[in-house]
């Protein structure tokens, strides 16, 4: 609440000087406060009624002080015109740094929205902010599909997720109902929610969710609270309709890459879903290192486009049904060479370029193309020589019979520090035994072949 002193009104020069034209030098002038502490003027020079002689100072009309002496009507006068003012400035100035704290709010409030490219992570930064601006019990942020009948929580702080008011054609204006008892048409949650108010998530002319807000006490919503509302949900509905957009665009882009993908596979039908598995394994051994939701979406684009540099691989070569010779051999292993090449031209895809490049690098600095070693070879390139290794020892080839995936583990296992990064076939293997791979644990098996990792004697090595 806004007070104003009156102590501080007249300690003010400007005050005094004031005070001083209007009555002049030589006439006395005394000003007390509300509890009749004298503020201004010789307290042992008054002789006057304290009860009768003395005129109110009133600030917003409400009674600050008094004021006695000969011009007692005009200085009073003068006072609380000089409170009102610094009433309307005081009150001013408050409404200014509450505007000042909304705006504020509502730009970080528009920052976190555009950092968010997931419709449910907008939904959470909405109902964060929300409850920064207003007291709010329970909050959802639903989204209606075509017809506005089934809906979808999004995100939701409260029980008010679980069933939000129907129907949903209800919510195409913002509004607020403290009291559901006096309104039909919600007295049906009378039982959970006693106050409730609300914002549609309007696009153009469509509306494709709300922000729910209820209590299960009587609230007293105001006029200021809906604007802040509707303002959020102006907002929130741009980001989530942007967050959606987004996705669908990511969907067809990965779709792109996928059929890509699958297309180089099929001009070998011996690798038929090399692809897939490999990007199988390599998400099981990402998630096991605990690797971050963003280097885990690069190493599954890597992963399904590890081989795409196959594609300026002659079919002679990559269809030869032989052991490749030595020279053959150094022909297929551009194709690191190759995939870099290819991947530079998507500026989408730069980020997965290490992990498609050095694949086939060698944790012993032995492997190729550029011959780096330990933790100089990218975690996705890593990662990748694990899965393309094993997948490639399990998969029958024209020349071979696939080895069973105890013996395949045992190969990675004796091949650590070597070729392989130990910390990597750890998680692999861990993974794989636990069934996070294949759907069932893996059952030891005694046997198999007698593999050779070297490369040469692999033709798809």
């Amino acid at each position: 609440m806004v007070q104003i002193s009156l102590k501080r009104l007249v300690a003010k020069k400007e005050v005094i000087s004031l005070i001083r034209e209007i009555t002049g030098i030589e006439i006395p002038v005394w000003v007390w406060d509300a509890k009749g502490i004298l503020l201004f003027g010789d307290a042992g020079s008054w002789s006057g009624d304290l009860a009768g002689d003395q005129l109110p100072v009133k600030g917003y009309g409400k009674l600050i002080g008094w004021v006695g002496g000969p011009q007692a009507r005009v200085v009073a006068t003068l006072l609380s015109y000089l409170a009102s003012v610094e009433f309307e400035k005081k009150v001013l100035g408050r409404e200014t740094l509450e505007k000042y704290r909304e705006l504020t709010l509502f730009y970080d409030f528009c920052e976190k929205l555009a950092a968010n490219l997931d419709p449910k992570q907008v939904a959470q930064v909405v109902i964060a902010e929300t409850q920064k601006l207003i007291r709010a019990q329970n909050i959802a942020v639903v989204l209606f599909n075509g017809d506005m009948i089934a809906w979808e929580v999004l995100a939701a702080a409260g029980p008010v997720g679980n069933k939000p008011p129907d129907p949903a054609a209800y919510f195409c204006k913002a509004e607020i109902v403290n009291d559901v008892f006096t309104d039909a048409r919600y007295r049906h949650l009378s039982n959970a929610v006693r106050s409730l108010m609300f914002a549609p998530l309007r696009i153009k002319d469509k509306v494709i969710g709300v922000i729910i807000i209820t209590s299960d006490e009587p609230k007293n919503y105001t006029a200021e609270d809906l604007k802040v509302l509707t303002t959020l949900a102006f907002h929130a509905a741009a980001a989530i309709e942007n967050a959606r957009l987004y996705d669908s665009l990511k969907e067809g882009f990965l779709t792109t890459v996928y059929t890509l993908a699958e297309t180089i596979e099929k001009r070998d039908p011996y690798t038929g879903g090399h692809t897939k598995r490999v990007m199988n394994y390599c998400a099981g051994i990402g998630k096991a290192l605990g690797l971050a939701a963003e280097e885990m979406e690069k190493l599954k684009l890597a992963a399904v486009l590890h081989d795409i540099g196959k594609i300026g691989v002659s079919d002679e070569i990559l269809l030869k049904k032989d052991r490749l010779t030595a020279e053959e051999f150094e022909a297929i292993k551009k194709h690191t060479i190759y995939g870099e090449e290819i991947l530079n031209h998507i500026k989408q895809l730069y980020g997965i370029i290490p992990g498609v490049k050095h694949h086939h690098e060698r944790y012993d600095g032995s492997g190729y193309p550029e011959n780096l070693e330990g933790d100089n070879i990218d975690i996705t390139a890593r990662i990748i020589a694990v899965a393309d290794a094993f997948d490639a020892m399990t998969t029958d080839r024209p020349y071979r019979k696939g080895m069973s995936p105890a013996n395949a583990i045992k190969e990675l296992e004796k091949h650590v520090g070597s070729q392989f990064d130990p910390v990597v076939v750890k998680a692999f293997v861990r993974v794989f035994k636990a069934g996070l791979l294949n759907g069932k644990a893996m059952t030891t098996e005694k046997g198999g072949l007698n593999w050779c990792l070297s490369g040469v004697h692999d033709k798809k090595h």
